[in-house]
Formats: C-alpha cells, sequence, structure tokens
C-alpha cells in the first residue's frame, strides 16, 4: 500500500498490536508477513509525524527488519544496526510500539539505538560505518567464549563508503569469522551515494542475475524477475562488465567474502528463506539488498533527501497557522536564516572572488548549505562520501598545491578525522579552512551529534586558529577572516537560524584575536564583573544582562560583557584591561568545561598572572553526556539559558567575597580566590 498522507490519528494495526518482542513475530505465518509490514510501514508513518525525526530510511527497512527478527534469535543471536537512522521499526517490533511517539522527545525513546534502552539494542550507534566492526567483536567474543551466538549487521551503501567498513571486512576475512553483513543498498546516505562503489553496485543492480543458496545450502546463479529492474544512479561506467553471477560478485568475493544477491529488500517471500539459510553458513558472507528510501510514502519515494527526516507534523501545522495570521508588516520581516545558508552563501560569494578556493563535504552536501555552491561550481565542490578522514587529507593535499580548500563538516564527525587534522594539516601548517557545524547541543539528536568538544580537541594543537561567531553577520566575517589566516582555521557555529543579523555585501575579515567589548562597567563601580562570553553564548548573556545590571548595580557592582570571538589567539590585551579593574570573571560557553574556552582563560591567568588573579566561575557544560531534548530545554536543564545564567552568577558571587582563603591566593582587592565548584 503506498500513502500520500501522514496519518494524523493512529491506525489501526491489529497485527501489529500483538508484537510485544520478537518472539511474538515468529509466531505468524510467513503468509502473514506482508500484512504485519503494511501495518507496520502505516504506523511509522503516524509516529513519525507526532515525533518528527528519522523518516524515508525507516521506511525503507521494514520488510528487511521483519524478516531479520523472524529468522533471527533475537536478542541471543546479536542484530547491530549502522548508523541507527532505519532502526524505528527495530524498536517498534522490540517492546517499543507505543513509545515511539516520545522518541527524540525529553525522557522519551533516543535517536538511535542505545545500550541501556533495550537488550535487543546492542550497539549504540550514531555515527555511520560502525556495524561491521562491533559485529566482528560480538562474533569473535562468541567463538572464544564457545557461545552457539549468530551475529547479523546491518550496514547501508553510503555507511560502506568509509575506511573503517572496510577495515572491518578484511579483518573478517583474516579471522575467518562467522558473520552475517547485510548490505542495504538505496543509492543514498542521507545525500545520494557517490564514488567508485556506488558506481559498482549500480552495475550490479542492473545486472540481469543474482546469487542465491538452494535448499541444499549450494550457491546457485538465478536469472532475477523482470520486474525488479529499476531505474538508478549514477549509471555504472561502460566499461564495467557487471552482469553475470560470477562479475556481480566481484569486489566482495574478491575481498573474501562470500556473496549473495542482489535482491529486493522489499521481498519477504524471497528475503525469509534466503536469510534462513544464511544464518547458519559458516566464515563471512554479504547479503546484497535493494530497499527504495521512502518505500509506500510517496512524497519520500520522489524526494528521498528531503524526505531523510520530517519535522513533527503537529508542530509544523501550528507553525503555519501562525504564519497565515500573521499582519503583513510581519509577514514582510526578513526571517532568521540558518547558520548553514550563511555558509553556503559565503561560499559563493567567495567562489567569485577566488579562483583558488575549492569546497569539501563528507555527504554531508544539503545539510552543510552547500547545494547551491554544488549546482554553480560543480568542478570545484569535492563530496567524499562518508569518509571524514580522507575529506580532511584531501584537503590538506590540495593545500600543497596552492589551492585553498574549505572543509564544511559537523563537529561531532570532525572527531573521527582528528590524527588527520593533527598530522596532515596542523603539523605542516597548510591553509585549510574547516567550516565547523552543529557546534554545540544539537537538541533531539542527543550526545552522538553534539559537537560539545571541538574547542578542547583543536585548541591543543599548534597552528590553529579557532573562532566563534554571536550571529549570522559575524559568521560571515570570521569564515572570511579563517580563510584570509594564511594556515589552519576553524569557524565552530551552532545548528539551525541565529539572531537574525544583517548578512554583509562585502568579504570584509575581522582583526584575529580581538574580543568585541559589548558593555562596559561604570569607572564609579567599586566591584566589578567581566562576562567572558563565546559563540551562541553571547546571546543569552545579552539577554541575562537586562535583569542582572539592576540587580548587581544596587549592590555597587558593574558588568562588562565581551563577545570573546576567538578562542585561539584569546584576546590577551582585552584580558589584560580586565585584569586591572574586574575582579570577577565569568566564562560562558555552549561546550565542555573540560578543556574549553573556560580552561583556555584559566591556563592564561595561571601562566601570566598566577600570583594574584580574580575569582573566575567556568560556565558550560558539565562532565557528562547530555540526553536528548529539545535544545531549548537542554539550555534549561544545564542552567544555560539567561534564567539558569543568572541563578549561578548570583549564587556565586556572594562566596566570591565572602568565603575564607583556602589556596593562598588573592584578588587584586586582596579577596581570596575560590576553590569550590567551579570557580577557580
Amino acid at each position: 500500500m503506498n500513502h500520500d498522507q501522514i496519518p494524523s490519528h493512529r491506525p489501526e494495526t491489529p497485527l501489529l498490536d500483538q508484537i510485544n518482542q520478537p518472539s511474538d513475530l515468529r509466531q505468524f505465518s510467513p503468509e502473514q508477513l506482508s500484512a504485519v509490514a503494511a501495518e507496520l510501514r502505516h504506523y511509522l508513518l503516524y509516529a513519525a509525524g507526532q515525533s518528527g525525526g528519522h523518516f524515508g530510511a525507516n521506511l525503507g527497512v521494514v520488510e528487511l527488519t521483519i524478516a531479520l527478527h523472524y529468522v533471527l534469535d533475537t536478542p541471543h543471536d546479536r542484530l547491530v544496526w549502522d548508523v541507527g537512522h532505519q532502526a524505528y521499526a527495530h524498536k517498534v517490533l522490540t517492546g517499543r510500539r507505543d513509545q515511539l511517539v516520545t522518541i527524540r522527545g525529553q525522557h522519551g525513546l533516543t535517536a538511535f539505538p542505545t545500550r541501556h534502552e533495550s537488550e535487543y539494542d546492542t550497539f549504540g550507534v550514531g555515527h555511520s560505518s560502525t556495524s561491521i566492526s562491533a559485529g566482528l567483536g560480538m562474533a569473535l567474543a562468541a567463538r572464544y567464549q564457545q557461545q552457539p551466538r549468530r551475529v547479523a549487521c546491518v550496514i547501508g551503501d553510503g555507511a560502506m563508503t568509509a575506511g573503517m567498513a572496510f577495515e572491518a571486512i578484511n579483518d573478517a576475512v583474516q579471522q575467518q569469522a562467522d558473520l552475517l553483513v547485510i548490505l542495504n543498498d538505496n543509492d543514498m546516505s542521507i545525500s545520494a551515494s557517490t564514488g567508485g562503489l556506488s558506481r559498482h553496485l549500480a552495475g550490479i543492480w542492473q545486472g540481469k542475475q543474482c546469487i542465491l543458496l538452494n535448499e541444499d545450502g549450494q550457491p546457485v546463479v538465478c536469472p532475477r524477475p523482470e520486474w525488479q529492474f529499476k531505474a538508478r544512479q549514477p549509471v555504472a561506467p561502460a566499461r564495467s562488465n557487471a552482469g553475470s553471477g560470477e562479475d556481480a560478485q566481484s569486489l566482495f568475493t574478491a575481498l573474501g567474502f562470500d556473496y549473495f544477491g542482489p535482491v529486493d529488500g522489499h521481498d519477504l517471500t524471497t528475503l525469509i528463506p534466503l536469510l534462513d539459510r544464511l544464518k547458519d553458513r559458516p566464515g563471512p558472507r554479504l547479503l546484497h539488498v535493494y530497499t527504495t528510501k521512502g518505500k509506500g510514502y510517496q512524497p519520500a519515494e520522489l524526494d528521498p533527501i528531503g524526505f531523510h527526516a520530517i519535522a513533527r507534523q503537529a508542530a509544523a501545522s501550528a507553525a503555519r497557522l501562525v504564519d497565515m495570521n500573521a499582519d503583513q508588516a510581519q509577514a514582510e520581516q526578513p526571517r532568521p536564516r540558518k547558520y548553514s545558508d550563511v555558509f553556503g552563501d559565503w561560499l559563493c560569494q567567495l567562489a567569485q572572488a577566488d579562483q583558488h578556493m575549492v569546497a569539501i563535504t563528507p555527504a554531508m552536501c544539503e545539510g552543510s548549505g552547500m547545494v547551491r555552491f554544488a549546482r554553480e561550481y560543480p568542478e570545484r565542490f569535492f563530496d567524499v562520501a562518508i569518509a571524514e578522514q580522507h575529506a580532511v587529507t584531501l584537503a590538506a593535499g590540495m593545500a600543497c598545491e596552492g589551492l585553498k580548500p574549505v572543509v564544511a563538516i559537523y563537529s561531532t564527525f570532525l572527531q573521527r578525522a582528528y590524527d588527520q587534522v593533527m598530522h596532515d594539516v596542523s603539523l605542516q601548517n597548510l591553509d585549510v579552512t574547516f567550516g565547523i557545524d552543529r557546534a554545540g547541543l544539537v537538541g533531539e539528536d542527543g550526545p552522538t551529534h553534539a559537537g560539545v568538544f571541538d574547542y578542547a580537541y583543536l585548541r591543543t594543537l599548534p597552528n590553529m586558529l579557532i573562532a566563534a561567531p554571536k550571529d549570522e553577520r559575524e559568521c560571515w566575517q570570521l569564515l572570511q577572516t579563517a580563510y584570509q589566516h594564511p594556515g589552519p582555521a576553524a569557524v565552530r557555529y551552532p545548528r539551525g537560524t541565529g539572531p537574525g543579523s544583517v548578512l554583509p555585501n562585502d568579504l570584509d575579515t575581522l582583526p584575529i584575536g580581538q574580543a568585541e567589548w559589548l558593555t562596559t562597567a561604570s569607572a564609579a563601580s567599586p566591584a566589578r564583573l567581566a562576562i567572558l562570553a563565546f559563540g551562541s553564548m553571547v546571546a543569552p548573556a545579552q539577554q541575562l544582562l537586562r535583569q542582572l545590571v539592576p540587580l548587581l548595580q544596587a549592590q555597587g557592582i558593574g558588568v562588562s560583557l565581551l563577545n570573546m570571538r576567538f578562542i585561539k589567539p584569546l584576546d590577551q590585551a582585552a584580558l589584560s584591561s580586565l585584569l586591572r579593574d574586574h575582579g570577577y570573571w565569568v566564562t560562558l560557553e555552549e561546550h565542555a568545561l573540560a578543556g574549553g574556552a573556560g580552561s583556555a582563560v584559566n591556563e592564561w591567568l595561571l601562566m601570566q598572572y598566577g600570583r594574584t588573579m580574580p575569582a573566575v566561575l567556568n560556565i558550560g557544560i558539565p562532565d557528562q553526556y547530555v540526553e536528548h531534548a529539545g535544545h531549548s530545554q537542554q539550555l534549561a536543564a544545564l542552567k544555560l539559558d539567561a534564567a539558569g545564567l543568572q541563578e549561578q552568577i548570583l549564587q556565586w558571587l556572594p562566596l566570591a567575597r565572602s568565603s575564607p582563603a583556602r589556596s593562598g591566593l588573592t584578588n587584586y582587592q586582596g579577596q581570596p580566590v575560590l576553590r569550590e565548584g567551579r570557580a577557580v
């Protein structure tokens, strides 16, 4: 059944309602499973409309998920998912059906498989290309422990482009592990799949034959039904001779895997008997299935990129209603722009001015705002697929030859390429600019996607410049500043929209290492507080001051606010100026406190002025992973919104004035330096 609307009311699902665990699913006859799949797909449409979240990939693996849980003895047998974008059906079949409408919401189900959530979630995921390595570890552990346990890994064709997947394949062959890998081939990651592997898989799919197992467990080459053939891009190169069973399996058999397929991933009558015969076959083997992203929902089938994830439908409808009822004047006001769109427009304007600029992304063209650039400058756009390490070293190689590469990458994904940033870019002091998106907390996607460690892991590297903008205009200016800097430079900016500042019309830069004074304490104030805000924390700091300044002025405390702009280098002139007449300092960052921007300030103070220091309060993300919730809910829970900041500062300031000295250090007024909590 194909749907063209997302249901607003829970559909009737009499068969699905009987399934509270996979053992219940196994009570159905094979003939009933198509009806179960139809109900499950309809329910996923409803649940995703209620909660928002990943969409197309989940609709595409309904039959595959049913077949795997039907054939395997989960949870005793281990089923390992890659990335986790496609695990909603898995959650429904493993006891979390009625909770699915809470997914990605505060205190609801996690966006991805998580070990603490269910015994059926065998491995926590969120980043791609980990499933074969993790599954291999489980298979080797079962062998060592002499446990009769099957292990199956599901990996997408996009995730298979990462080197880690092939490292695991190589080792699985070396170990001769009993491991079943299911290659879920839908010609997509988040963007369309690219590269030689995608072309090879396209050639296999366009072939006329497939490799199956007969009832005796022997591989047989079979003709494929004509109805399975469908258009797919990119088309395999003309020189490809894929088509015969032997040719079709060439890549994976050359690596040492037994290859089977390709088969239609929505055809349960083929999937179930084939998986049943493959589950106990020894050694490393790979089943190649083809699925349609967004299967069963026509708009998603036609636009798999746009429907990779969707917003909560109720919220979206409410937003449309507000827009319809807004007065004309309000409707004409410019809306805040996404930082990723600011980055994309900057790229396009820069491309007109500098022929040496090229742009690189590891499979995040749409998410990084590069669609327009890719369309207008295709010869200067390089999508390297899910291969973050390669993306960074590719940029380094280009920089060696006089080009000026810009790497667009999410903060959480740049973590995967840290060695390359260090050895291949920083150590050689190469001119590479990093546009680091999704910096800070990211809301519903949770800790696997939060970008809260980049200050710490980048600022330890020599030669690296690191900046964080307060708004869209400053993001544009800092990107240009980083680009003009003749060495490694990174600009990190948050997910979503900014406060709505107007973009510049030029490519002017800002002075490197120079902060912006937003407010200055009155010279008549007997005591002064300096607030040093980094990046996204400038806006809540400005909001905070509206209430905090009158309260503190009544106590004789003046307040200065600095937009620090640069984490490395810090504005030493501004800090030295503050040191002369501000006895209390507060640093604000949407980043882990350990090793973050506040730590950088503390280090500067200790190295430069170790004998007399101000009392310092570092405010940021404590030493914990922050669970999924709305972004504003996360900030409120951590007391990083304006109200929470005010509470923390007001609780701290009286202690800074009256606490007995425990460290022996005093500030410039002779008052003790705190060694309590987050104060230094």
